[in-house]
């Protein structure tokens, strides 16, 4: 088997942030799962000078190392047994994280973003890598200062979009992760009528329940957006998986934190690239 063959790590985004811990404890689990290393990064963003390096930064470069040694402390802290690898980037950081995607099996982020100064409702990046990303992207939000919560559901839209195959099996296997149920939605929209759609949805439904019988699944259909929908399960849904056609609601699944007056669905979010 040549190395390109081979699969590459899960890579976290580090930005000394409370986010970026809590993403990169939560992808120390898909390292395992997969049997790949677990590889922190740190970007240094540099726009002006893209081929500079870190040196040119000694501040910067003092306060990457010391975050990507408090990110590997709490990885290693939730006794996982995942091999750790560590970087530090000097480049625009969308660029460096999507070329990170090129050679990973999965690129996860904290919600806040990627920086230290993030944007205040959801990190310019988080959206950058949801659409552009050449691998499945994990963005986390982070609830709290404790750890992640555990329990909740794994959300997902079963339709007829030729990634679904790919999202569903993604879900599934999240399922298997965090020993989590799933809740298998179908939205109205996706199949027209619902008294049309029934059928086909129950038989791929079903094609899943035989295919992952330790897995529990609820189902729920609604006329309304996935957004709009997921709304109502505030707190009930850990993760929500879903294809690059959704990857602009990124923003509405995840929202964001200490800022009530925008409506969202308070989960975490797996974007899925289909083959």
């Amino acid at each position: 088997m040549s190395d390109q063959a081979l699969p590459g790590p899960v890579v976290v985004g580090i930005d000394g942030s409370d986010a970026a811990i809590r993403a990169a404890e939560w992808a120390a689990k898909e390292a395992v799962h997969h049997g790949v290393p677990l590889r922190l990064v740190y970007v240094i963003q540099i726009t002006e000078e893209p081929m500079a390096s870190a040196d040119t930064y000694p501040a910067e470069d003092k306060y990457a190392e010391s975050s990507l040694r408090a990110a590997r402390s709490a990885v290693e802290a939730t006794g996982l047994p995942v091999e750790i690898d560590t970087a530090v980037l000097s480049e625009d950081v969308d660029s460096a994280l999507i070329a990170e995607s090129k050679t990973a099996t999965l690129v996860c982020i904290g919600s806040a973003g990627i920086g230290r100064v993030a944007n205040a409702v959801l990190g310019s990046t988080a959206t950058t890598l949801a659409e552009y990303a050449q691998c499945p992207v994990a963005i986390i939000r982070r609830f709290a200062d404790g750890p992640l919560p555990e329990g909740g559901f794994i959300a997902v839209v079963v339709d007829d979009q030729p990634d679904n195959h790919k999202v569903m099996q993604w879900a599934m296997e999240e399922a298997r992760v965090r020993r989590a149920p799933v809740l298998a939605l179908r939205v109205g929209r996706r199949w027209g009528r619902f008294e049309i759609g029934d059928e086909r949805f129950y038989r791929r439904l079903d094609a899943w329940l035989r295919r992952c019988p330790d897995i529990t699944v609820e189902v729920a259909s609604t006329r309304m957006s996935l957004a709009r929908y997921l709304e109502g399960y505030f707190g009930a849904v850990q993760l929500v998986v879903i294809g690059t056609e959704d990857a602009h609601r990124v923003p509405q699944l995840v929202g964001p934190e200490g800022l009530p007056i925008f409506a969202h669905a308070d989960c975490s979010v797996l974007v899925v690239r289909g083959n």
